[in-house]
């Protein structure tokens, strides 16, 4: 698992500087060259610190319009695709998997960090922090769902199998029903693997919200969700 950088920023000072548009160039930037200046990705996550504290959802929803919007500025598609793509690789802790994104796409990192990057034609990419990880002053999302934790629903659906793999390397399997909220199957999983702690849950670059039920994860039958489990420091 990848360790935190040293030095806790405030994230929005980050934001600002990283612009949350991102991919905008100077011509300063525009001439800049990246040969011979690529770095291999580091395997650290950015650590940084809301001015507000939010929750995993508006965290989430400030992601999908910053990955919604960057495309429509400076920069190419498949470039803003592939970095999305390597960001929720190394939020998995799947650093040798942003690699291979980053060199399939001609990608270089002067720094060795997702936070300034170039395309093979120059272009710069700047990714905020708020998009690589998770702020150290996270809220928990504790709210009327809470009244689903003892799991009693009078139809709780039909039984299907989950797979799931742990930020930690394990992959597991679990028997659960159609109508469970992420958010019991969480608890679930905190029973079987010892966990204490937020477990944040991804499909397909998204984040599984609590309340959201697994017949409404859309997720295939057989692939696989990614689970990044707590970090000693959020235990």
């Amino acid at each position: 698992m990848g360790s935190c950088m040293s030095a806790e920023t405030d994230g929005e000072e980050l934001n600002s500087r990283s612009s949350s548009r991102g991919g905008r160039r100077s011509n300063a930037q525009q001439s800049h060259s990246t040969t011979g200046k690529n770095q291999p990705l580091k395997h650290e996550m950015p650590r940084w610190k809301s001015e507000n504290p939010i929750t995993i959802g508006q965290l989430a929803s400030k992601r999908d319009e910053f990955w919604d919007t960057a495309p429509a500025f400076d920069g190419r598609k498949e470039i803003w695709d592939a970095l999305k793509a390597a960001a929720y690789a190394c939020e998995s802790r799947d650093f040798d998997l942003a690699q291979a994104i980053l060199s399939g796409a001609s990608i270089t990192l002067p720094r060795g960090y997702l936070t300034d990057c170039y395309d093979e034609l120059g272009n710069r990419y700047q990714l905020p922090v708020y998009v690589l990880s998770h702020p150290s002053n996270l809220l928990r999302e504790d709210s009327e769902e809470d009244n689903l934790a003892d799991g009693a629903e009078e139809d709780p659906g039909e039984e299907v199998i989950i797979k799931l793999r742990l930020s930690s390397g394990k992959d597991l399997k679990l028997t659960v029903r159609n109508r469970h909220t992420i958010k019991q199957i969480k608890q679930t999983l905190a029973k079987v693997e010892n966990i204490d702690g937020v477990q944040r849950w991804f499909y397909g670059g998204k984040v599984l919200q609590d309340k959201l039920k697994i017949e409404d994860t859309k997720v295939p039958k057989g692939h696989m969700i990614q689970v990044v489990l707590p970090s000693t420091e959020e235990v």
